[in-house]
């Protein structure tokens, strides 16, 4: 039906179906009052016919008594013989001036003499509307005879009726076509409009609330220059100015967002997540004690005269070559880097979070070194050699300072972990026998012997040599 009928498609709008009943009912009201009076004219204007009727009769007895030949008993005659032929006056009352009722002919009629004592004519209608009497008194009619004439007034109330119903139709026509031009201009110049913005603002809100801006509107740049125009302005206004503003936000955001990820990244490099967690709860103090965990120094032989022979940036860069290699390598194997010391790398395994084959893991990590820094090149004459030092054994582990924070180790075998790579053999991996009995089984390890450790007299080390299944690295 909507195809064929599009004004009844703006009816589903219920603004439209307001107004537009408010207006037909308006204009129902209008023609009602305007309908009241031209009633009562159209009643008046028919009962005047019946009127000049009853004038008509009054005309033709002032006549018979004009004639001095003419008896009163043939102006009776006269008279019954009007009633007997006439459609329309059913019946005559004559009275005296004194009010004698002389004689009533045909029908009675409803009113009285009585009623004609203070008018020379009067009207009266029945409550049926179908009989309408007229009073003549002696003042209008010569002689000393008072007529009251009934009519027929069936036809007048027919009549009225179909007035009415002339009347209703036409105000059912003017109503329907008002209402509907008034449902079409409405519909163009305010519903439709009115919908494309509710269709809007629903878009608009539901875009906004998933923090986008990226939707589109129905066009509602109207130039319109009344408040419906204004509202549609405004309202593009508020949701460009709302758009900007996330716009920007967004834009601060991905700044903060990119700037809070370089700050992570930083404290990342600078402690192990789970600490820099802690950290960022605001923990005061970062603390805790591990059973076993296996802790691995190495230094770069020769490093220092090497200093003497090479540019400051050439050799910092340098450094950076071989320790960015080294960090590689610990995260590959899953290691945590604690620091770096001029040329001394420390690292350690099963910290900050425990695990079972961390001598394995730090093992693997010694040999990969050896393989990295023979992968170097030889400069300024020299070769490039590393010596390592490995220990396992309790240790206290956490974070000191305030500004320039460090993931730091300490306890005695942090010390002797030291003691191994400061007093070992260049190329070499020396473990102690802590290390060694957890390696054994899995490495290629052979015993060096005894050596004096500062603070621990005579310890029993050995030298790793490869991973069983692997061939012994060359020299």
């Amino acid at each position: 039906m909507r195809n064929f009928f599009p004004i009844f498609t703006l009816f589903q709008a219920r603004l439209s179906r307001y107004i537009v009943l408010w207006v037909f009912a308006s204009i129902i009201v209008i023609e009602f009052i305007i309908l009241i009076p031209s009633y009562f004219a159209e009643e008046k204007r028919q009962l005047e016919k019946l009127e000049s009727i009853s004038e008509a009769t009054v005309d033709s007895i002032k006549t018979l008594t004009q004639q001095e030949e003419i008896t009163s008993n043939n102006v009776k005659a006269q008279l019954e013989q009007i009633v007997y032929q006439s459609k329309v006056i059913r019946g005559i009352a004559i009275y005296t001036t004194d009010g004698k009722l002389i004689q009533t002919l045909g029908e009675s009629p409803q009113l009285s003499f009585s009623d004609l004592r203070n008018s020379d004519m009067l009207h009266k209608r029945n409550s049926k509307g179908n009989r309408y009497d007229v009073g003549w008194s002696n003042t209008m009619l010569p002689g000393d005879w008072i007529l009251i004439i009934r009519h027929d007034a069936s036809e007048v109330q027919t009549k009225l009726n179909f007035f009415i119903l002339r009347i209703a139709v036409l105000v059912l026509i003017i109503s329907a076509f008002v209402t509907s031009v008034t449902m079409i201009v409405l519909g163009a110049t305010v519903i439709v409009p009115i919908l494309r913005l509710r269709d809007n603002l629903q878009t608009a809100g539901y875009t906004l609330s998933q923090d986008r801006t990226d939707c589109e509107l129905h066009t509602i740049s109207e130039q319109r220059k009344d408040e419906l125009g204004e509202v549609m302005r405004a309202f593009q206004e508020m949701f460009d100015r709302v758009s900007r503003e996330i716009a920007r936000r967004k834009e601060s955001e991905e700044k903060l967002r990119i700037e809070q990820e370089k700050a992570e990244n930083l404290l990342l490099n600078i402690l192990p997540q789970p600490i820099a967690e802690q950290l960022k709860e605001k923990q005061s103090t970062i603390a805790k004690g591990f059973s076993e965990v296996t802790i691995l120094f190495a230094d770069i032989v020769g490093f220092t005269e090497l200093s003497a022979k090479v540019e400051p940036e050439e050799l910092v860069s340098l450094l950076n070559e071989i320790f960015s290699a080294f960090d590689c390598l610990t995260e590959k194997h899953g290691l945590e880097k604690i620091k770096t010391i001029g040329d001394s790398y420390m690292v350690a395994a099963g910290l900050p979070i425990p695990q079972s084959d961390h001598a394995d893991a730090i093992a693997d990590m010694a040999l990969d070194m050896q393989k990295e820094i023979y992968n170097f090149p030889i400069l300024y004459g020299t070769k490039l050699r590393i010596r390592i030092g490995i220990n396992t054994g309790p240790v206290v582990a956490g974070v000191i300072g305030t500004k320039k924070f460090i993931y730091d180790l300490w306890g005695d075998a942090v010390n002797v972990a030291s003691r191994m790579e400061s007093q070992g053999l260049p190329d070499c991996i020396q473990v102690t026998e802590e290390t060694y009995q957890r390696l054994q089984t899995r490495y290629h390890c052979k015993e060096r012997g005894y050596i004096k450790i500062k603070g621990k007299g005579l310890m029993q080390t050995y030298l790793l040599l490869s991973k069983k299944g692997h061939p012994e690295p060359s020299p």
